[in-house]
């Protein structure tokens, strides 16, 4: 379940509610979640606590699908897809892999995100994309000269910043579904001490090595 509580559709705003019944139908997504990409739909039904935390998002979706973007939609999405998979977030990579597919991206390609530096799938522009976004997430920002370089050869001033934007917005986005146990990723936390066998020592565990 997600950490905070959810937003029935009779307690939302107006404006809440049409997006709600955009997704959800007419249903309560509280009452009777599932959206058609199988999410819970949790995610809309927390956000709806602060009514403008909703709204900034949606306008944060609006900004990136308007067509007076300058960034190639497939660029963008191979940044949010690689974002969600380098900051774990199950939600955001998935999401991303269908809009991608969506997109035409050739499944194969989508396959080879999580591994994209080893494969050969990948042209010049969306390497050097992707070496972007690695360095934009996995090292906070602090993007090399030579990584730089390389994607100002391929995309211009004005796509850059597009694809800085989008990919730290889904970044967030990653982040926080994990932080509220939303969506996909609701799951527990996997990095747990596994107990040794019972046999009623309580010895150093790397007892005996290196001594003779």
């Amino acid at each position: 379940m997600p950490r905070l509580r959810q937003v029935p559709r009779a307690e939302a705003p107006a404006d809440v509610q049409t997006v709600y019944d955009m997704l959800f139908h007419g249903r309560c997504p509280v009452a009777e979640p599932g959206t058609a990409t199988g999410t819970p739909g949790n995610w809309w039904t927390v956000f709806a606590l602060v009514p403008d935390c909703f709204r900034h998002a949606v306008a944060g979706f609006a900004f990136y699908r308007s067509p007076k973007r300058k960034l190639d939609p497939l660029l963008r999405e191979l940044g949010q897809t690689r974002a969600g998979f380098l900051r774990e977030s199950q939600f955001v990579y998935s999401q991303h892999c269908k809009a991608a597919r969506d997109l035409g991206m050739p499944e194969a390609k989508i396959e080879a995100i999580a591994s994209w530096a080893g494969s050969d799938l990948f042209d010049a522009r969306e390497r050097a994309v992707l070496a972007y976004v690695d360095e934009l997430v996995l090292q906070n920002g602090r993007v090399q000269d030579a990584t730089f370089a390389r994607l100002a050869a391929a995309l211009c001033d004005e796509e850059i910043l597009e694809l800085t934007y989008i990919t730290a917005l889904y970044e967030m986005h990653a982040i926080m579904t994990r932080a509220l146990h939303l969506e996909y990723d609701d799951v527990p936390e996997r990095i747990v001490e596994i107990a040794a066998p019972t046999t009623g020592a309580t010895t150093d565990f790397m007892g005996g090595v290196g001594t003779k």
